[in-house]
């Protein structure tokens, strides 16, 4: 196996390399010292494969009983059921550079969501099951069965009381749902544990991406160990990018540490502590004499509140609040490439082409300017009906932003805009009244899409940012079970 970089979801990156009956996940925004062991973490998986029964018994006159025969054999690709892990060490960043985390459980935590982030990005096995069914009924004919990884109390999972921990937090599961008559912590209900695929995509990341302090002695005080992506800091002369100050921003300190995204957003956390925030107390009001909750406050005018890498694209795909500002807003997420050149004074010895001027100045569009291009689109204005002066999108996007069932959205490639959303709840949306109410629940949502660049379509892009538009979904309310989209009638697509 090739060494892999996994993108997180906050912009950080880990290189997963192999290692001997493991892997290695090495932080590459946290080797800030050449080190034999750098900073990050060793885990051991393993492939189950299940070889045909055998008797139990010799004796020809004794009935028949099948004993399981399994055969264990180091990890090659994803199976079904029956890969088995567990994280074996851990190498912390030097503590004269970087504070312990305040929490070893959030750290361990936060290290099985990232090993299992790269583990469900793996090519997916077959799903359908071929145990207890008939070897005469073809592959089509046979159930699916959910894709999951078994983790198993070994190496640092030892420990009594951080399996309850972890189960607590979502993070694993187990189907002996019992209590058990055994007063040992430890027993066989805390063994049979598992992740499935099904139930971490749902996982909000922000219960268990965080950061670390910088110490006072640290190289790095009150900076990201990293200017934004993905070179490590170097002291030595070979040409890497070495740490430059992270400017505040919003009056907020510049993160630092492992998973520090370089700017606010949905992981940026001031006082270094997972950002995510169970719902709050249910409350009730009428709209339109339509009953439902009241609703949580979006977030802010150019607030970016999801991020995702994809890998069949090579970027990173996020989602920001729409803006009235007359500034483009600047984009604070991961982009795939790092951070845009830093243009430097002629005697820095940087030929002067690379020197910003009237030739090579790039303006971005403010979200006003896009919507005016995009909806001036007859392929757009077919669908939504909004072409006109700029004064006609400009009245548009007021009476989005001041919508209280609805908030409006740009999505971006790599920071680039490439198409404008809404996401609503359907309940009090006009959608709600054409559904019959016995099967609308309090937290169905919809969406309305328009991609405008068209250097951005595509049936492959499409794929992966409605499925991302309805992953937020599911992730920003658990209690969301079903999410609209109403193309029109005499939509072909």
């Amino acid at each position: 196996m090739a060494p892999t970089l996994v993108h997180l979801p906050n912009g950080q990156t880990l290189t997963v390399s192999p290692v001997f009956a493991g892997l290695s996940f090495k932080s590459n925004d946290l080797n800030v010292h050449h080190s034999v062991f750098p900073p990050g973490w060793t885990i051991i998986i393993e492939s189950e494969d299940e070889l045909d029964p055998e008797s139990s018994s010799e004796n020809e006159a004794q009935p028949y009983v099948p004993r399981k025969r399994s055969h264990i054999h180091r990890y090659r690709s994803p199976t079904l059921h029956n890969d088995n892990l567990f994280i074996s060490s851990i190498s912390n960043p030097s503590n004269v550079d970087f504070k312990p985390a305040t929490s070893p459980t959030r750290q361990i935590a936060m290290m099985l969501w990232a090993t299992l982030s790269w583990y469900f990005h793996q090519p997916p096995p077959n799903p359908h099951l071929s145990a207890s069914v008939d070897p005469n009924v073809p592959e089509a004919g046979r159930p699916k069965g959910d894709w999951r990884v078994n983790i198993k109390r070994e190496g640092i999972f030892k420990s009594k009381l951080l399996f309850p921990k972890l189960e607590r937090m979502g993070l694993i599961s187990t189907k002996e749902s019992c209590v058990g008559t055994s007063e040992d912590r430890s027993g066989e209900g805390w063994k049979q544990m598992f992740v499935s695929q099904r139930a971490f995509w749902q996982l909000d990341a922000r219960i268990f991406l965080f950061t670390l302090r910088s110490t006072t002695h640290s190289p790095f005080p009150g900076t990201s160990p990293l200017p934004s992506r993905p070179s490590s800091p170097n002291r030595d002369a070979s040409g890497r990018t070495s740490p430059k100050r992270t400017p505040d921003i919003g009056g907020m300190e510049p993160m630092t540490g492992l998973w520090s995204p370089p700017s606010p957003g949905p992981f940026a956390s001031a006082s270094h502590l997972p950002t995510f925030f169970p719902p709050p107390p249910l409350q009730y009001t009428l709209t339109d004499g339509v009953r439902h909750p009241i609703r949580p406050k979006p977030p802010g005018q150019g607030q970016i509140f999801y991020t995702r890498y994809v890998p069949s694209v090579g970027q990173f795909l996020s989602f920001r609040t729409a803006s009235l500002s007359t500034k483009p807003p600047a984009h604070r997420g991961p982009v795939s490439g790092g951070t845009p050149p830093t243009f430097l004074p002629p005697n820095s010895g940087v030929s002067h082409s690379t020197l910003p001027g009237l030739g090579n100045i790039t303006i971005d569009p403010c979200d006003l300017d896009l919507l005016h291009n995009w909806m001036n689109n007859p392929r757009v204005n077919a669908a939504w009906g909004v072409a006109g002066p700029i004064e006609t999108q400009e009245a548009f996007l007021k009476d989005s932003l001041n919508a209280k069932h609805s908030f409006p959205v740009i999505g971006c490639w790599d920071g680039k805009p490439f198409g404008y959303f809404e996401i609503y709840w359907v309940k009090e949306d006009r959608l709600g009244k054409y559904v019959d109410s016995r099967s609308l629940s309090n937290w169905d949502r919809g969406i309305h899409v328009l991609v405008g660049e068209e250097g951005f379509r595509g049936e492959h892009r499409v794929k992966v940012w409605l499925s991302s538009l309805v992953h937020y979904c599911w992730m920003a309310d658990q209690r969301t079970e079903n999410v609209f989209v109403e193309p029109r009638v005499d939509n072909e697509k």
